[in-house]
């Protein structure tokens, strides 16, 4: 009796043993039932639908009709929140980025007034700088939105059960082609792009860019239009221009050698000049940002001695102020009886003897 127990109480183990292995577990069916009746990434509605019923056929419906519209809402919406955070952070980033480092030299007062009305140099309101931060904000937001609302598509057709692979592969050669084709152009967009963020120049100013001298008309994010003085219509691309030199950007400077006699009394002439300047200053305020500086003797010539004078002008009143100090000039120095140098040449006349 003894030796069948013992045998009958060996034998369970082995039987039960053998039960566990061959039973799959019970998640592990689930799981398969689940991923059967919903797919390789079943949905969380999908989901609780088919464990609270036992309905293959009522998940997937459920999951067709609510699910994937939910999704693709959602996307829409994260889509929608995502470009709205975008094209704001753009704004803000623009703002400081042309703005530089003005905060620290503005008073109390001053740091109340919108950091993209503010001139960087002289720390005034600057309409220009406004526009120019608007213009390229707007470009660089519609580029965000594209971009944003563009992933957006691929995931929504992703929801369909469009097979993404193929697309995206071919966008990819699309834009590699794109790029290999339009080097210059992208040069020239990004060239553009620092240009306005930089503000290296804008429309009015007086700039030289090498061949191209002139009046700026028109700055794009591809080409720059300038007028020269005759007026020859310049059309530079941004990724050409190597250097610029505005001649009125924030305020300009009218710089004058004046030639007088050797035989003149400098420190006459010195007071002459300097009373021309000074009153030119007093009569146009809205010309001459500051009082003029007569620096002193600036060259020894061969006709006579050059003395520097410097008035500091609103942008592009240089050659303004410039030509009303010299017509003033020419009529104080024939006052006064300054001699003004010209070239001259002595002739010796000899006969043979």
């Amino acid at each position: 009796m003894d030796e069948r127990y013992g045998r009958a109480r060996r034998a369970v183990p082995e039987v039960t043993h053998d039960v566990v292995l061959t039973t799959p577990p019970i998640a592990a069916l689930s799981a398969r039932r689940i991923q059967d009746a919903c797919g390789d990434q079943p949905g969380v509605l999908c989901r609780r639908v088919y464990e609270s019923t036992q309905d293959r056929t009522l998940a997937q419906v459920v999951d067709f009709v609510v699910g994937k519209p939910l999704t693709i809402v959602a996307i829409v919406l994260a889509a929608a929140i995502v470009n709205r955070i975008a094209r704001r952070a753009i704004r803000r980033g623009l703002r400081r980025l042309a703005s530089g480092g003005l905060r620290e030299r503005l008073g109390a007062a001053r740091r109340r007034t919108p950091i993209s009305m503010l001139d960087t140099d002289t720390g005034e309101i600057s309409v220009r700088s406004t526009q120019r931060v608007e213009a390229l904000s707007t470009v660089l937001r519609s580029v965000a939105s594209f971009a944003i609302w563009t992933v957006a598509a691929f995931m929504v057709l992703g929801e369909f059960g469009i097979n993404l692979g193929p697309l995206i592969a071919g966008a990819g050669i699309i834009g590699v082609a794109l790029g290999f084709g339009s080097q210059s152009l992208v040069r020239d967009f990004l060239s553009g792009i620092f240009i306005l963020v930089e503000d290296q120049y804008g429309v009015g100013d007086t700039v030289d860019l090498g061949e191209a001298t002139g009046v700026v008309e028109v700055v794009s994010l591809r080409t720059t239009r300038v007028r020269s003085v005759d007026g020859t219509v310049w059309h530079v691309p941004n990724g050409a221009i190597d250097r610029v030199g505005n001649k009125s950007q924030h305020w300009s400077r009218a710089l004058l050698d004046v030639q007088v006699g050797y035989g003149t009394d400098i420190a006459h002439a010195r007071e002459v000049i300097k009373g021309v300047a000074d009153e030119v200053w007093r009569e146009q305020p809205g010309w001459v940002i500051e009082e003029p500086e007569l620096w002193g003797v600036e060259a020894l010539g061969p006709h006579g001695v050059e003395l520097r004078l410097v008035i500091k002008t609103q942008p592009s009143r240089q050659w303004d102020v410039s030509r009303v100090v010299r017509e003033r000039l020419k009529a104080a120095f024939d006052a006064e009886g300054i001699e003004i140098p010209f070239p001259q040449q002595t002739v010796w006349h000899r006969n043979a003897a």
